[in-house]
């Protein structure tokens, strides 16, 4: 589905227009695509510059992004990048590990292969220089305000630690490196990644003060009981948490206990759905006349799906926006947000919204 990108360089839009005038029955866009696959309204492209191990199982990506692109991006955000496997488009989410300015032409994302995920792995061993992927605009809440806050903590795990990356490189190349804290937990020193470029920015900045947790050495941190020995002030700190999901959950606990919850920001790419197994109604798509029975935990997708409708789809986690139908009539709700949305030709996301009652869509 076409959706609105910000405007192609002066040359571009007059080639576009020229080729909207003169092609049939192939889209501009496919003849822009022609010239250079970078050149697209339709949606954002990248082109992979390099692939560089970090470590065993991770490696990070250069990508130089094309037409419709802004460096506006917040440090800490993250990007949805797309790549074709296995004859589809796979879509996952990944930190922004560059620091956001506009004298670049690129961008940077480090990915952990992780053993069930089929993207991942194929980012770091299987993508080779030259490749173009889809990109979608940064997201996400977990970003550095500016100005900085006097006193910082950010806690990690893992490839956690990658928004944190972004923060801190982008304080540094500011000159904004205020009074910081970082915790972070990896199983060996092997498998930590930036380990030389944390040692280095600690060597560099007597404010940044660093502790590494090997946890098949140390153990795993235990926000309940080593918090206040790795940080004692860290009821004055604005904290930053990042990791895996029982880190985030005890993180919750701790600062609610403390009534410091309004102090801590998690990260958590992947929301929990807000559905009602038990509502939903008939969805009707209205140009090939078929309607389903579904409740309101089934996505429109779905159930277009099983009713046997071919239905445009890509990422199949709201980041592409590949799917995207005009809602006629009825309500739908959000199943990220449980934001409902009313019919009238609006254009809604069918892979992350379920009916919320009898629904129309324009298919």
């Amino acid at each position: 589905m076409i959706t609105s990108l910000p405007s192609l360089p002066i040359g571009l839009r007059r080639l576009r227009d020229a080729a909207e005038r003169l092609t049939t029955p192939l889209l501009p866009d496919d003849y822009l695509a022609m010239i250079n696959p970078l050149w697209s309204a339709r949606e954002l492209r990248g082109r992979i510059v390099s692939v560089v191990p970090e470590t065993a199982d991770s490696a990070t990506l250069t990508i130089a992004p094309g037409a419709g692109w802004r460096f506006e991006h917040r440090p800490g955000q993250y990007v949805g990048i797309g790549a074709a496997l296995h004859g589809r488009f796979r879509w996952r989410s990944y930190s922004l590990t560059s620091v956001p300015t506009a004298r670049t032409d690129t961008l940077t994302i480090t990915v952990k292969a992780m053993p069930e995920g089929m993207l991942s792995g194929h980012l770091v061993r299987g993508l080779e220089p030259g490749t173009v992927v889809r990109l979608a605009r940064p997201e996400g809440d977990f970003f550095l305000p500016e100005p900085p806050p006097p006193r910082l903590l950010f806690i990690t795990t893992g490839s956690g630690i990658t928004p944190v990356m972004a923060i801190l490189r982008t304080m540094d190349r500011r000159g904004s490196m205020t009074d910081v804290v970082l915790v972070h937990s990896v199983p060996d020193p092997e498998a930590m990644l930036f380990r030389a470029e944390l040692h280095d920015l600690r060597d560099h900045h007597p404010s940044f003060r660093l502790h590494e947790q090997f946890s098949r050495r140390d153990g795993r941190i235990s926000l309940t009981h080593d918090l206040q020995r790795l940080c004692p002030d860290w009821r004055e700190r604005q904290a930053w948490v990042c990791g895996t999901d029982s880190l985030l959950e005890e993180a919750g606990r701790v600062w609610a206990d403390a009534n410091r919850a309004p102090s801590l920001h998690r990260e958590k790419f992947a929301s929990a759905r807000i559905g009602n197994a038990s509502a939903g109604g008939s969805v009707r798509f209205s140009t090939s006349g078929f309607a389903v029975e579904t409740d309101g935990a089934t996505t429109l997708l779905e159930a277009g799906e099983r009713a046997g409708i071919l239905m445009p789809f890509g990422c199949r986690m709201g980041i592409c926006r590949t799917c995207v139908l005009p809602l006629t009539a009825g309500r739908v709700r959000d199943l990220r947000t449980g934001t409902e949305h009313e019919g009238g030709h609006q254009m809604i996301q069918t892979c992350i919204n379920a009916p919320a009652g009898d629904c129309v869509l324009d298919i």
